[in-house]
């Protein structure tokens, strides 16, 4: 019984995701007795806004055999996934993640900031790195100011805002310095801002992802990050339509020609629901990502909304997952932040043990 009790508890879709339990690679452990159950779950995603709706499933399950649920258990063990070829994951975070475009003005750094922020939510440690050398705008949209410190001299602690790491070559130049590097420097100054930030160093237990928010296109910063830093999988993030998918479709391509896996797409500003009649239009069209998801044989991991709200609490530091964790925005970065860890979960482990230096 306990056996057939595992495979229907399996069977169960994680919520707010498209996918299974058993698909995700959850460990399910089931002991009766006599009518009483108890049941162990263990997951390599986030999953503190999850836990009572699973309970409540898994209740479901277990009545509709005649049985109750005694105890249960729900752990999150977040695993270093595989990277590219001859690389290994860093030995403070577990699992880098990339969020890139084909192009500029689809809302990337917005998306990437509001995914770090609810994975956090849901009990994740998580770290963002602004790689966008020429435009850091990470440090606006967290509402960040001054300057991190360097304890040694060497490396630097990474600055917090809303209950995670980041760092940007913006919280170390003046807000009005540009840029003028040639790619060899951009290059250099993230490899620098990568290696030699001292993440997840405060509790000694690094870091469970780290959002890299990387420019737009398919340039210099894009071909380091494939070729020296190990990354556990990218994100593509794209608005419906078509003239932005097209560009999104060379990014994909990128990732893949340089054996970073692409856990999947991300449609950005997809509805616009007006906030005086209620209507709904597609402002930028609709189904682009979906379609280019089939096309390609991704997952499209969401579809985020135009609002400006979204906009508004970004310019203010306070973004919109956690200025407004209850409304339909913040939902939709929360359950495009769980299907996009759901889907690394489901990939190859790397058995590293994750080693934090803290001198």
């Amino acid at each position: 019984m306990s056996e057939l009790l595992q495979t229907r508890i399996g069977a169960l879709p994680v919520p707010g995701v498209v996918g299974t339990l058993a698909e995700s690679g959850a460990r399910i452990r089931v002991a009766e007795a006599g009518p009483a159950v108890a049941v162990e779950v263990t997951v390599g995603f986030p999953v503190e806004g999850l836990r009572e709706r699973l309970q409540a499933d898994i209740a479901g399950v277990l009545q509709a055999e005649g049985k109750t649920l005694s105890r249960f258990e729900l752990h999150s063990r977040i695993v270093s996934h595989a990277v590219q070829p001859n690389l290994s994951p860093l030995t403070s975070v577990r699992n880098l993640i990339a969020v890139g475009s084909g192009k500029g003005g689809v809302g990337k750094s917005t998306t990437a900031v509001n995914l770090a922020l609810a994975l956090a939510a849901d009990g994740a440690r998580v770290g963002v790195l602004d790689a966008d050398i020429y435009g850091p705008s990470i440090p606006t949209m967290l509402g960040l100011s001054g300057r991190p410190d360097s304890p040694d001299g060497k490396t630097i602690e990474p600055m917090r805002a809303h209950g995670v790491e980041a760092m940007s070559i913006g919280l170390l130049v003046e807000q009005d310095t540009p840029m003028i590097w040639r790619g060899p420097m951009a290059t250099s100054a993230l490899t620098q801002l990568l290696n030699e930030t001292r993440w997840g160093a405060a509790d000694g237990r690094g870091l469970d992802y780290l959002i890299v928010d990387m420019p737009p296109g398919t340039g210099d910063i894009q071909l380091t990050l494939a070729q020296k830093i190990p990354v556990a999988g990218a994100v593509i993030v794209t608005t419906p339509q078509d003239v932005a998918t097209l560009d999104a479709r060379k990014a994909l391509k990128m990732f893949e020609k340089v054996e970073v896996p692409v856990l999947g797409l991300i449609e950005n500003m997809a509805v616009h629901v007006c906030s005086n009649c209620g209507h709904i239009e597609h402002v930028f069209g609709d189904g682009g990502g979906q379609r280019m998801a089939a096309q390609y044989g991704v997952p499209l991991l969401g579809s985020l909304p135009l609002e400006i709200a979204i906009r508004e609490q970004g310019d203010a530091g306070v973004p919109v997952v956690v200025a407004a964790p209850d409304s339909a925005a913040a939902k939709a970065y929360r359950d495009t932040a769980r299907q996009l860890a759901f889907e690394l979960a489901r990939r190859p482990h790397v058995a590293t043990p994750l080693s934090v230096s803290l001198l």
